[in-house]
C-alpha cells in the first residue's frame, strides 16, 4: 500500500513538474538556450558546475516572468499556443495566479543566496515583469519592446554573474555585449509578432506587424542585417566570419519580407532565435580556447585579457543578430 501511495505521490510531483515546464515550454528555444549561451559566453565560464546554476536562475525567473503574462491573457493562448498550462486545463486560472506571486520570493531569496548584485537584478525583473503584464505596459509596441529587452538583458547579466568566478561583478567587455544586445533586441523585437498576430488582435495588444503590416516587416529585414554590419566592425570580425554572419543576416531578415504566411513567419523566427546561439556559441568557444591556450602562450593570454575587459574589445561573436525572448 506504501509503495503504491508514494508511486501515486512520484506521478503527481511529476505532473506539476511537467506543468511547470510547459509554463515555458515555448521559450526554451528562443529565451533560456540562447541567453545561457550568452551568459557562458560573456562570464566567461569559472567553472562547470557554474553552468547549471545559470540555467536554473535564468529558467527560474523565465518561469515567473511567463505566469504573469500567461494568468493576464489565457485566451491568446488558446489561439497561439494551446499547449500552455491554463488554456489545456493543466491549471486552473486562480492556483496559476497563486503560483505568480509564490514565485516571487522564490526568485528573491535565490537571488539573495549568490549576491547583492544578483539580487538586485533579480529585483529589476520583478519591476520590469509588474510593468509588463499587471500594468499592461505590453499592450503597446513600443514600451512592449522597451520591457522585453530589458528583461532579456537582465536575465543574460544575471546568468553572466553566476557563470563568473566573481558573482557580484562582471567585467568591462560582458557589461558592453550586455548593453549591446538589449539595444538590438528592442530594435527587432516585433520579428517575433508576427506569428501571434491573430492571438493578439483577439486580446486587443497593438503590435507593430497589426499596426504597420508592411513597415514592420521591412524594418526586420533591414534592422537584422544592418546590426550585423555594425557589430562585426564593433567586434573587430575578420573577414571571413563578417561576410558569414552579414550573409546569414540579410537572408533572416528578408525571409520575413519575401514569406508571409503563419507557418513561414513561424520558420523565421526560428531563424532569428538560431542565428544567435550559434554566434554566442562562438564565442564560447572561443573564450574556452583562450583560457587554454593562456598558460602556454603569451598572445592567448593576451587574448584572454581582451575578452576579460582589460583592454579594448577584440571579442568576435557576441552579439551579431540577437535572439528572442518572449
Amino acid at each position: 500500500m506504501e509503495t503504491v501511495t508514494s508511486l501515486l505521490q512520484k506521478f503527481d510531483f511529476l505532473y506539476h513538474l511537467h506543468t511547470l515546464f510547459l509554463f515555458t515550454k515555448a521559450d526554451i528555444r528562443t529565451a533560456l538556450i540562447p541567453q545561457t549561451i550568452f551568459a557562458l559566453a560573456v562570464a566567461p565560464v569559472c567553472h562547470p558546475s557554474h553552468v547549471l546554476h545559470t540555467v536554473t536562475w535564468i529558467w527560474l525567473h523565465l518561469l515567473m516572468c511567463n505566469v504573469a503574462n500567461q494568468v493576464k491573457a489565457p485566451d491568446e493562448d488558446k489561439i497561439n499556443k494551446p499547449f500552455r498550462p491554463l488554456p489545456s486545463g493543466r491549471i486552473a486560472e486562480h492556483h496559476a495566479r497563486t503560483l505568480r506571486w509564490i514565485l516571487v520570493p522564490v526568485c528573491l531569496a535565490c537571488s539573495a543566496a549568490y549576491s547583492t548584485e544578483l539580487l538586485f537584478t533579480s529585483i529589476e525583473l520583478q519591476v520590469l515583469t509588474v510593468l509588463y503584464s499587471e500594468l499592461h505596459c505590453d499592450e503597446y509596441f513600443i514600451l512592449k519592446n522597451f520591457l522585453t529587452a530589458a528583461m532579456y538583458g537582465c536575465a543574460g547579466f544575471g546568468g553572466a554573474l553566476l557563470a563568473g568566478c566573481d558573482r557580484s561583478h562582471v567585467h568591462k567587455t560582458a557589461q558592453l555585449a550586455v548593453q549591446l544586445s538589449t539595444t538590438v533586441f528592442a530594435s527587432t523585437l516585433h520579428a517575433q509578432d508576427f506569428k501571434d498576430v491573430s492571438g493578439d488582435r483577439l486580446t486587443g495588444r497593438c503590435t507593430l506587424p497589426i499596426l504597420f503590416p508592411l513597415g514592420s516587416r521591412l524594418s526586420v529585414a533591414l534592422c537584422i542585417p544592418m546590426w550585423s554590419i555594425c557589430l562585426s566592425h564593433v567586434w573587430h570580425l575578420d573577414l571571413l566570419s563578417a561576410t558569414v554572419v552579414i550573409v546569414y543576416s540579410g537572408y533572416t531578415g528578408i525571409r520575413f519580407l519575401l514569406y508571409q504566411s503563419v507557418d513561414d513567419d513561424k520558420r523565421s523566427c526560428k531563424f532569428y532565435s538560431v542565428s544567435g546561439c550559434i554566434h554566442f556559441a562562438s564565442l564560447f568557444l572561443l573564450t574556452a580556447l583562450a583560457q587554454a591556450l593562456a598558460q602556454h602562450t603569451p598572445h592567448a593570454s593576451c587574448l584572454l585579457a581582451y575578452m576579460h575587459g582589460d583592454q579594448q574589445p577584440l571579442v568576435p561573436h557576441i552579439v551579431l543578430t540577437v535572439p528572442s525572448f518572449i
